[in-house]
């Protein structure tokens, strides 16, 4: 099974509004988007499973795997292509037993502790942050900055040498370039490109960015 594209991994964040989302989502995927990950911390199960598989739906002909965030129920009612787990969240190797081998199954690495997580045979991926503060998301960890998410990537790149690792958390264009130089595989973003005027503009442009980035750090 191919490796997930961390490249340019957008999140739709339910505050975007959930009407918006399918449209966002395709925009996205036909414009540069390698990755999609639906996050809804408050809605309830049915009205999550109507959003995912409409966001689902508007992503369909365009290649790219959609994932739920922290809901496995969700993720296997609404046929997507998986999860991302947090640390509170249901176990890699549980949440593999129920989606299949198929599925993604990805990981957040905060600090050393969910990096040795990240070895296992369970995980497809791991996504380090928060590498900067955001307004997006209330986050009780400070963030880990440069430095921390060049030292996480080499613990993950020690323990897994093959798991695409990406970052998250206060990315944008000025910030990316430093972001893959420190190590990481791709940018998870949702301001940088859904609080956009243009999001396929924006979606181009972030994905040629990255896409520079990597073609000039050594192999």
């Amino acid at each position: 099974m191919p490796k997930p594209d961390l490249r340019l991994y957008g999140l739709l964040d339910a505050s975007l509004g959930a009407e918006r989302l399918p449209i966002l989502a395709r925009q996205a995927a036909e414009n540069g988007a390698t990755l999609l990950q639906y996050r809804d911390k408050t809605a309830g199960t049915r009205d999550l499973v109507e959003s995912a598989c409409a966001i689902r739906a508007a992503l369909e002909g365009t290649g790219v795997p959609l994932l739920v965030n922290d809901r496995v129920d969700v993720a296997l009612a609404a046929g997507a292509a998986g999860v991302h787990l947090g640390r509170e969240d249901m176990a890699p190797e549980d949440a593999r037993a129920l989606l299949g081998p198929r599925a993604i199954v990805g990981i957040t690495v905060k600090n050393e502790a969910d990096a040795l997580g990240a070895a296992s045979p369970a995980v497809d991926y791991a996504c380090i942050g928060g590498v900067f503060e955001t307004l997006s998301k209330r986050n009780p960890d400070p963030p880990v900055g440069l430095a921390g998410l060049a030292a996480l990537r080499r613990l993950v790149a020690s323990l897994s040498p093959d798991l695409p690792v990406g970052a998250i958390a206060g990315i944008d264009a000025e910030r990316l370039a430093s972001v893959l130089a420190a190590g990481a595989d791709g940018i998870a973003v949702i301001s940088a490109l859904f609080h956009s005027d243009d999001v396929p503009r924006t979606a181009g442009s972030l994905r040629a960015a990255v896409d520079a980035g990597l073609s000039g750090r050594p192999a």
